[in-house]
């Protein structure tokens, strides 16, 4: 029976998390955003997040968030990112449907890997973030 569920891949969807500068409160904030890459529209996003560290068994809250549709080469914002978060592991589940299909991914950004010196240029966003894919 198990052998009979076909999982589909997760192709051109991505996480990112992005340094930016908040013209509101004046000062840098880091943000993740969701990308879609594809050339299909994304219906029904789920966005699962948690950030915790197995060595000092420290965990946050589990952060949900829907986006209804999320077009074709676009992006979201998914939530901001704050200080103390970034010390630990993240993790996004991402849940979506492209036509009739289910597809689902986690993507996970290492303690330590949200840093300054890790800023690359993201395409489409064309902002300076760290990419996972």
């Amino acid at each position: 029976m198990k052998k009979d569920i076909q999982i589909p891949e997760v192709t051109e969807v991505f996480m990112a998390i992005v340094k930016e500068y908040n013209d509101i409160f004046q000062c840098e904030d880091w943000n993740a955003y969701i990308i879609n890459n594809k050339d299909v529209d994304l219906d029904m996003v789920l966005v699962v997040s948690k950030g915790y560290d197995e060595k000092k068994l420290t965990e946050t809250s589990l952060l949900r968030h829907k986006i209804e549709k999320l077009p074709a080469k676009s992006f979201a914002k998914v939530e901001l990112m704050q200080e103390d978060v970034l010390k630990l592991s993240n993790f996004f589940n991402v849940t979506f449907f492209e036509g009739n299909a289910m597809f689902e991914k986690k993507y996970l950004f290492k303690k330590g890997t949200i840093k300054e010196s890790a800023l690359r240029m993201i395409p489409l966003l064309n902002k300076k973030g760290i990419l996972v894919k």
